[in-house]
């Protein structure tokens, strides 16, 4: 199968699964060793000023300070995984995803936000969303899912309750409209 790498990952209307119900994933890596991802549709009532507070991090006024923190997935909870325009170098713990967009999980992006030295298109994650070999490509066969190549635009410009619907629209379809038997002849 063709990597999915830098593809939204679009939760199909009967995928029950609490985790991942109503979720669009933007997926940062696929290999032979399996898929990692972040739900980026699903905002929490964290946000990144209490973040930051939490992390005992002091954070200058800025305009992001009210951004949400969102449901990145059920893996690594605890941890964050930073969504952002920009180059993977700059940070500690990156990986560079496409031309311009990278993944960071080290704290040092953290600090350059709360500082407002850090990059300015983001979405901050609590969490992953993970597959193990083989087994997305055994749930797309289910129909549990539907993919499109990735949009900057999509992650950065729309807001988090369009994202979905978005995605969706660059394919031409209304998730609304799908049943479990699409795809089935």
């Amino acid at each position: 199968m063709e990597s999915l790498k830098n593809h939204f990952l679009m939760a199909m209307p009967h995928l029950e699964d609490p985790n991942f119900a109503g979720s669009l994933s933007y997926l940062c890596d696929h290999d032979d060793n399996g898929t990692m991802g972040v739900i980026v549709n699903k905002p929490t009532e964290l946000t990144l000023d209490a973040l930051f507070e939490q992390l005992e991090l002091e954070a200058i006024d800025g305009p992001n300070r009210n951004a949400p923190v969102y449901y990145g997935g059920p893996v690594h909870k605890d941890r964050g995984f930073i969504l952002h325009r920009g180059d993977a170098e700059v940070w500690d713990s990156s990986i560079q995803v496409t031309d311009d967009i990278a993944l960071t999980t080290s704290m040092d992006v953290l600090q350059a936000l709360a500082a407002g030295n850090g990059p300015d298109e983001f979405l901050v994650c609590l969490g992953c969303a993970g597959w193990e070999s083989g087994q997305l490509e055994s749930e797309l066969l289910d129909n549990a899912w539907l993919t499109v190549e990735g949009r900057s635009n999509v992650l950065f410009d729309v807001p988090p309750e369009q994202r979905l619907s978005a995605s969706a629209g660059i394919l031409g379809v209304d998730l609304n409209l799908m049943t479990r038997e699409a795809g089935h002849g």
